[in-house]
C-alpha cells in the first residue's frame, strides 16, 4: 500500500506518520509539504519518523506524478490559522478549497482508492451547547471554516467513481507531536502553566471548545483509510 499525506510536516502530520506506519508496517508513507517550518525542527531527527519519501512543494502545484500508484491520500495541507486566513482570504481559498478540489479530481483520475479529507467542526460556528451531527445546521464564520464546508459541498458534485471519500470534521487539535504547535488553546495553557506557572484565559471563560488529541485524530484517519 502507498499512502500520500499532504501537509505531513505539520503538527498533525508528524503524529500521523508513525501511527500509520505502526498500523500498516508494509505501507510506503509518502509526504508532500511546502516545508515552511522544516528549519525549526531540523535538529530533531525523529520529527518525521515513519516516513519513506518526502516531496517538497506548494499544494497548488502538486502533479499527477506525485500520486502515481498511490492507494490512499490523506489531505491535511491547509492554511489553518484563522488570523492569517482572514487577512489573506483569497489565498486561503486557493489553497484550502481550489487546490483541494483539484487534488480530489486528480485522485479520481489516478485511481486512488481512498481519499481522507481533514475538515473541521468549526463549520458549525458558535454552535451552542448541544453535540452536533453531520445533518445539523452549519454557520462557518471564518475563511478557514468556509473553505472546509465549500470543499465538502463541491465534492458532492464530483463523480468519484470507485474512490471512497471520507471527510472528518475534527475538533481543535491538542497533545504531543514531534512538530508541536503551541498556539492552539490547550497546548498554550499547558505551555504557560509549565513556563510561567500561570494560565491566561483569552475570554470570559464561558466558551466551550471541543478538543481532540492528535493521536486520536491519527487513529480516525487510519480507520478512514482502511474502511470499505
Amino acid at each position: 500500500m502507498r499512502i500520500l499525506i499532504t501537509g505531513n510536516m505539520g503538527y498533525v502530520g508528524a503524529a500521523l506518520n508513525q501511527i500509520l506506519k505502526d498500523s500498516n508496517p508494509s505501507a510506503e508513507i509518502i509526504g508532500y509539504d511546502t516545508g515552511y517550518f522544516n528549519h525549526s525542527f531540523s535538529k530533531f531527527p525523529h520529527s518525521d519518523k515513519g516516513l519513506d519519501l518526502q516531496y517538497f512543494g506548494d499544494i497548488r502545484d502538486i502533479s499527477m506524478s506525485h500520486i502515481e500508484n498511490v492507494d490512499s491520500i490523506v489531505h491535511l495541507a491547509a492554511v489553518s490559522n484563522d488570523p492569517i486566513g482572514n487577512e489573506f482570504e483569497q489565498v486561503t481559498s486557493e489553497i484550502n478549497y481550489d487546490a483541494s478540489i483539484r487534488l480530489i479530481k486528480m485522485a479520481v483520475k489516478a485511481g486512488v482508492k481512498n481519499f481522507v479529507f481533514a475538515s473541521s467542526c468549526s463549520i458549525y460556528g458558535t454552535g451552542g451547547n448541544e453535540s452536533k451531527k453531520e445533518t445539523d445546521p452549519i454557520e462557518p464564520l471564518t475563511a478557514y471554516s468556509r473553505s472546509k464546508i465549500f470543499t465538502e459541498e463541491e465534492v458532492k458534485k464530483i463523480n468519484l467513481e470507485s474512490m471512497l471519500f471520507t471527510s472528518l470534521r475534527f475538533a481543535t487539535a491538542c497533545g504531543w507531536s514531534n512538530r508541536l504547535r503551541l498556539d492552539l488553546v490547550l497546548n498554550d495553557f499547558v505551555a504557560c502553566a509549565a513556563s510561567r506557572r500561570n494560565i491566561n484565559v483569552q475570554s470570559d471563560g464561558t466558551p466551550w471548545r471541543p478538543l481532540i488529541d492528535v493521536e486520536d485524530m491519527s487513529r480516525a484517519i487510519v480507520w478512514a483509510i482502511n474502511r470499505k
